[in-house]
């Protein structure tokens, strides 16, 4: 498959940044390049008969949403601001099409998520060292009162930066200096580029983690046990050093989809006691937790007073922040408030389906034949299946306390969703995910549910 390198490459990009850390590379588009080799890629598969003109579920309702966040912004802003909008949202719609449609086998499959999991744990290990380095001064940026560059002094509180302090007048913090001129921010741990916030990290990692679980099922040995417990020890870790409370409702979650499905609603008491030193350990208290919590009730009242204001268009795609000072911090507050009703519709439609896919598979292996294509791919559709199921409980759970509408890491997990559908229709043509009228029509009166009650929630609590 010629579309793959490409497709590793630039998913290694998103995650890794090394752009930011060779800054050489930054002369370079190297994420736009990237995506160029991949789409030749796909064109040659599909030339050579590699890969199949096959159509994922979501892709119809994909289309539908970034054409509507284009109306959105055409509606709301100038031609110029309009533009700018609209190439952005086309990375992650690119990422979709490529992955959903560039990865048709369950081994290509298998290469994307060993990457994907490869990274996170280099991550967390970045996340763990970071924390038990040395405190260093950042001198604070004329743009943020929270991130700052790092002056080469050790420090253990504010005030030593500010004592004898080689530019008079600049404002200091002390945090963590980590390796690849990573920082912590407020001490919580973090890596950069799009997974700069502590929340966003914790989730990337949470939603990678079974990955794992389904190499160590697919093959069971000494190596892939390590790697396992590997993953679940360092992600974890640095889980807990993030102070991420949505984070560790990720961790739980997937753990939680796992021992369900092993084990039965007895697997929930289980996933409670592995969860219990996280609980114990993780997350932020006191004031600085307390006033987190009303921070975010103020952004999700606002969201939905600009959803009460353009029910239709909403404000438009990318600027809930023109509107309040911080973004929505939770993606189903942001949708409605930039997108209005429609774009909240249809993002959710394909949130919904990309959970269908996999709970789909699940339902198929159970009742395959016990002869022919269908009971040769069962066992690996199944752990594939579960494993992306994990995955968007993870996803959906931490998306609820982030804007992550537009993610790429969010893109890059709807594809995966639907390159397990392409994986399986190659092995079993009959198979498909379709969404009906009826359950288009529950998803509408669900998404009008979800504004009430946090619309109810934010407004009693504020």
């Amino acid at each position: 498959m010629f579309a793959l390198p490409g497709i590793l490459a630039t998913i290694f990009v998103i995650y890794l940044r090394p752009q930011e850390v060779f800054t050489d590379l930054q002369r370079v588009p190297i994420l736009y390049l990237l995506l160029g080799l991949a789409i030749f890629g796909l064109a040659l598969d599909l030339k050579l008969r590699l890969s199949r003109p096959t159509a994922a579920p979501q892709l119809t309702l994909v289309l539908l949403y970034i054409i509507w966040c284009g109306v959105t912004l055409v509606v709301n802003v100038t031609p110029d601001v309009a533009f700018s909008g609209i190439i952005d949202t086309m990375i992650p719609l690119v990422l979709f099409l490529l992955i959903a449609h560039g990865v048709q086998t369950f081994r290509a499959l298998q290469a994307v998520a060993l990457v994907i999991l490869v990274m996170a744990i280099f991550l967390a290990y970045i996340g763990v060292d970071q924390r038990f380095s040395m405190k260093g001064c950042h001198a604070l940026t004329a743009e943020s009162d929270r991130e700052g560059t790092f002056d080469g002094r050790p420090c253990e509180t504010k005030r030593e930066c500010d004592i004898d302090s080689p530019e008079p007048g600049t404002e200091y913090i002390c945090e963590y200096v980590g390796k690849l001129d990573t920082s912590s921010v407020g001490l919580r741990v973090r890596y950069r580029g799009v997974l700069a916030d502590p929340n966003e990290l914790s989730l990337a990692l949470g939603v990678a983690l079974p990955f794992a679980f389904a190499l160590f099922e697919r093959k069971r040995n000494a190596t892939r046990m390590a790697l396992l417990a590997l993953s679940l020890g360092l992600i974890g870790l640095c889980t807990v050093y993030t102070q991420s409370r949505g984070g560790q409702l990720v961790f739980m979650s997937v753990l939680g989809t796992y021992f369900v499905r092993r084990f039965g609603w007895k697997g929930l008491i289980l996933g409670a006691v592995t969860a219990i030193p996280m609980m114990m350990f993780g997350g932020r208290s006191g004031e600085e937790a307390e006033g987190s919590s009303a921070e975010r009730l103020e952004c999700w009242f606002t969201g939905i007073m600009l959803f009460r204001e353009k029910p239709l268009f909403g404000v438009g795609k990318g600027l809930f922040t023109e509107y309040h000072f911080l973004t929505a911090h939770n993606a189903y507050v942001l949708a409605p408030a930039e997108t209005g009703i429609v774009g909240f519709w249809l993002w959710s439609s394909i949130v919904y389906l990309s959970v269908k896919i996999p709970a789909m598979v699940l339902k198929r292996g159970a009742v395959a034949p016990a002869d022919g294509p269908a009971a040769a791919m069962a066992p690996v559709a199944r752990t594939w299946a579960l494993a992306m199921l994990a995955a968007m409980v993870g996803m959906c759970v931490g998306i609820f306390f982030l804007s992550f509408c537009y993610h790429y890491v969010l893109w890059i997990y709807f594809g995966l969703c639907g390159a397990l559908y392409a994986a399986v229709k190659t092995h079993d043509p009959t198979f498909e995910v379709k969404i009906t009228v009826r359950e288009l029509l529950l998803i509408l009166v669900g998404d009008l549910a979800i504004i009430g009650a946090i619309y109810t929630y934010a407004r009693m609590k504020l």
